[in-house]
């Protein structure tokens, strides 16, 4: 029978693993700061009732079903009964679900962080994958939710994205209270509709939207007009506020919203650097209508198609048991969505594919019992290393660390450590004259005497470091 290469499966992405690094020291990342402020780590099942996981009737073609091959005498599942299960498609719906649980357990508010695959059954393409990684941050209260926890879920996302090494990040600051209130304030009549139609401002030019406000959301042309007017407001600072009065509407929600945005952007304002901004983008609207105030998207520098890469916001009723109502503010960081782009344009890697930092060289087969002692000496002090595989010529074996990025060779006493790496090799004399270990830097050359017991590398080569590419 004759094997044939497998094919992959599209939307499913993997990672070689230097990519693999990468992605497991921005997550290391993510999770530091998030614990340095607080949150509490949560992990959901995959899988959830399909019931809840279709209530909200917008995903039902997204999400996989979960079955067993043989789920019943008939070989079918009834998809509609109580035990059917999906695999869940974000992290928001199964925190909502986790929360009314273990509301009796929970002490609110309760801040959690969850980092987390998700499955969903989009049409694959670059920014949209169906198996992905996602990192949400929410902030959930009983009843009552201070709006100070907007501004603090803003800012711990925004210290987070700061850190990554990742082309410069904008994160986009909207609030649903504005933007209604605006809507109202011009007359609108059906102001979801309005709001629909501005959600697709990135992607529809003005001229198009202005004619969908007037023929699908029922604005004559002065109204429209004034919706595309706020929507063309962005600013770095609370200066949007003024230019948002100028237009000469007046509503009470409209300067609640107002007041909201600008805590936000004045408590995000300390964060900015040339390599991350926050800007309030009005704009933004976030279709889906569980949001009732602060809204958040993010644009990477360069990958502006890819479009939002990190969203979310408040919600006032996240959850409801039917006695308790649980309303939260969250962001959610699409991780993969964020790094394959960099990974297949080449931006991203790791400096190495593997995490040893030393190969210990094997003069002979004979020798292996004390490389590996010497290799375990160094693994024991928290540094990575591993034996040759076999006792080729010396050149060979700094070649074979050369092309796995390893930075530092050892030599074993009496194993001809000065051997030429070219021509050098087992037996060939050439040993160092106090009879000691040596280890060899095969980027520089640069070899001295070491013992395992006290030898250290620089703290930078210890592990795998993330490299960011120009081309």
């Amino acid at each position: 029978m004759t094997a044939s290469k497998p094919s992959p499966v599209s939307g499913f992405p993997e990672l070689l693993p230097a990519e693999r690094f990468v992605e497991v020291q921005v997550i290391d990342s993510l999770r530091a700061t998030f614990e340095l402020h607080g949150f509490a780590p949560v992990e959901t099942r995959a899988a959830e009732p399909l019931d809840q996981l279709l209530r909200k009737g917008e995903i039902d073609k997204e999400v996989y079903l979960l079955r067993r091959l043989q789920a019943n005498d008939e070989g079918e599942v009834d998809v509609s009964g109580p035990s059917a299960l999906g695999l869940h498609f974000d992290l928001t719906v199964p925190f909502a679900r986790y929360v009314l649980e273990n509301a009796g357990k929970l002490d609110f508010p309760f801040r959690r962080y969850q980092i987390q695959k998700v499955w969903r059954g989009e049409r694959p393409q670059e920014g949209r994958y169906r198996e992905f990684t996602q990192a949400d941050i929410d902030v959930v209260a009983r009843d009552t939710l201070p709006f100070h926890h907007d501004v603090e879920v803003a800012r711990v996302m925004a210290e987070a994205l700061s850190a990554l090494p990742v082309p410069a990040l904008t994160l986009q600051v909207n609030n649903r209270k504005l933007i209604e209130g605006f809507f109202r304030g011009v007359g609108a009549p059906d102001i979801p509709a309005v709001m629909r139609v501005i959600d697709k401002i990135d992607k529809v030019p003005a001229d198009i939207i202005e004619g969908m406000l007037i023929d699908d959301a029922g604005l004559a042309a002065r109204q429209a007009k004034q919706c595309l007017a706020l929507a063309e407001i962005r600013a770095g600072n609370t200066s949007f506020v003024e230019r948002v009065r100028a237009l000469g509407i007046e509503d009470e929600l409209l300067d609640e919203g107002l007041s909201e945005l600008a805590a936000v952007i004045a408590g995000c304002e300390s964060l900015a650097s040339d390599r991350f901004r926050v800007e309030a983008d009005l704009r933004i609207a976030r279709g889906l209508d569980y949001y009732t105030g602060t809204v958040f998207e993010t644009r990477m520098a360069g990958f502006e198609g890819l479009g939002s890469i990190c969203s979310g916001g408040r919600y006032d009723s996240l959850a409801s048991d039917g006695k308790t109502v649980y309303p939260g503010v969250g962001i959610s960081l699409g991780v993969t969505r964020m790094l394959i782009p960099l990974f297949s344009r080449k931006k991203l890697t790791a400096s190495r594919s593997v995490p040893s930092a030393v190969l210990v060289a094997l003069p002979d087969e004979q020798s292996r019992g004390r490389c590996d002692a010497i290799a375990q000496l160094l693994r024991s002090r928290g540094i990575a290393t591993e034996v040759a595989p076999s006792p080729q010529r010396y050149g060979k074996q700094i070649r074979f660390a050369e092309r796995r990025g390893i930075p530092y060779v050892w030599f074993a006493a009496g194993g001809n450590a000065d051997a030429s790496v070219t021509e050098g090799g087992p037996g060939s004399g050439g040993e160092p004259a106090d009879g000691g270990d040596r280890v060899r830097d095969i980027r520089t050359g640069e070899q001295v005497a070491a013992e395992a017991s006290s030898w250290l590398p620089p703290a930078e080569d210890l592990r795998p470091q993330i490299v960011r590419l120009e081309s």
